[in-house]
This record gives structure tokens, sequence and C-alpha cells, in this order.
């Protein structure tokens, strides 16, 4: 028997829990509640989700702090998160990019848009089904053993960074305008905004360590890999 996909719900209002998990249901999901951080941290401990639909405000550790936790752990770093909250400020929206969630929904929402959130995110974590390698410089990816490698050393990237990672190394010295990457490395759909790309190109940075000068800014026009850039002169 096919396995569903398991959303992991953290939302301390029963009601809206409820109406989520039983529209979950109804779509082929499984669905499980935590009402707070420790049981979340609990159920992701026991059974590790396919996604986690996490609201902002709960009682005692808040959903910013439980997705930087997770987001640093090694087992649940990959684990896709949906951002749940009333709070639909920019700024907001950057601060839960930031805290490490994919996707950043606000209330009040549809059924419909929450399921479509979903599901774009499931098919954003699953890299393309590519089995080439390219090198840049000192930057080699592996695409097939999906490895990232600087100067021979190992480099951990999510699944995200790595797709982001693998077009621009592909089209290494061009520049790359915010709408393309989301259309080339995240799917042509509606529901991601540009400002997602600045937060997964600075993870992108951060995770390549010395070799992050070779992810430029190009004021006004986007972003691209340069060559000249994380190499010996």
């Amino acid at each position: 028997m096919r396995k569903l996909p398991r959303v992991l719900v953290v939302e301390d209002e029963p009601s809206i829990a409820e109406l989520i998990a039983v529209n979950l249901r109804h779509s082929g999901f499984e669905a499980i509640w935590a009402s707070d951080g420790e049981q979340a941290q609990r159920e992701v401990d026991a059974v590790l989700p396919d996604l986690i639909l996490l609201d902002w405000m709960l009682p005692g550790q808040s959903g910013a702090a439980l997705a930087k936790q997770w987001r640093k752990h090694p087992r649940s770093k990959a684990v896709p998160i949906i951002m749940i909250t009333a709070r639909s400020e920019e700024s907001d929206k950057v601060q839960g990019l930031d805290s490490g969630a994919d996707d950043y929904l606000t209330k009040p929402f549809s059924t419909q848009e929450l399921l479509a959130r979903i599901r774009a995110v499931l098919r954003r974590r699953v890299p393309e089904a590519v089995q080439d390698s390219v090198k840049v410089g000192d930057l080699t990816l592996d695409a097939a053993a999906h490895r990232v490698s600087f100067r021979g050393r190992e480099l951990k990237t999510g699944p995200t960074e790595f797709k982001l990672l693998h077009y621009l190394m592909k089209h290494a010295d061009r520049v790359h305008s915010r709408a393309n990457l989301l259309d080339k490395v995240w799917g042509d759909h509606v529901f991601i905004e540009e400002r997602t790309v600045d937060v997964h190109i600075k993870r992108l940075r951060e995770a390549l360590g010395e070799a992050g000068p070779m992810v430029e800014t190009v004021r006004g026009a986007g972003y691209r890999l340069s060559v000249g850039q994380g190499t010996p002169s």
C-alpha cells in the first residue's frame, strides 16, 4: 500500500487544527496534530514528517524558534516547513523565511490555497532527476550523488539550495533575475514571492562557506555565479 504523505500540524487552536487535519485527510494526507513546541518535537523525534505546517504564535517556544531548531538538526533540516501566521507585513514574511520556512501562509486562508501550497512545496522538495556533474572553478556538483564540494571538501546544502546551485552552475557567469530563478528552480506556479529567492541565496552562500562569494548580487538585475570568484588567482 502506498504511504500517505505525513503532515505535522503545529497549531495551538484546536478548532483550526481540526479543520486543517480534516481537509488534509480528505485530500490524501496523514495529519498529525501537536499543540505546542514540546509535543511537536516529540512527534518529529518519533516519526519524521514529510512536511510541517507551523503556526508562528505558539505557547512557550515560537514557531520561528522551532523552525530554526529543526533546520540546525541534521535529521530534520530538510523537512519542508510552511509557516502559518496572522502577521502579514513583508518584514514578518522575511523573518519567517529566514527562520527556515520554505513558504509562508497568512491567516485567514482557504483550504484550496493551503492544499496548493503544500503540494507545491512537496514537489519542490525533491531535486530534479538530473544525473550530470558540473564544475565551476574549484566548486564541483555531482547531481547523481547529490554532493557538492569545494577544493575537495564536501559541503552540505538543503534540497532547494542544491537545485538553485545546480542551475547557477549550469549557467555560470550569466545574470538571472529573481523571476527567472523562480521559474527554472521552483517551477512555474503563482505561490512563491520573488523575495523568497533572496532568502535561499543567503542560505546557499552560508552553505558554500569560502565559495559563497562566487554567488554575486547584480544590483537591479538579479544573481549570477561568477567563475572568477572563490578560486585562486
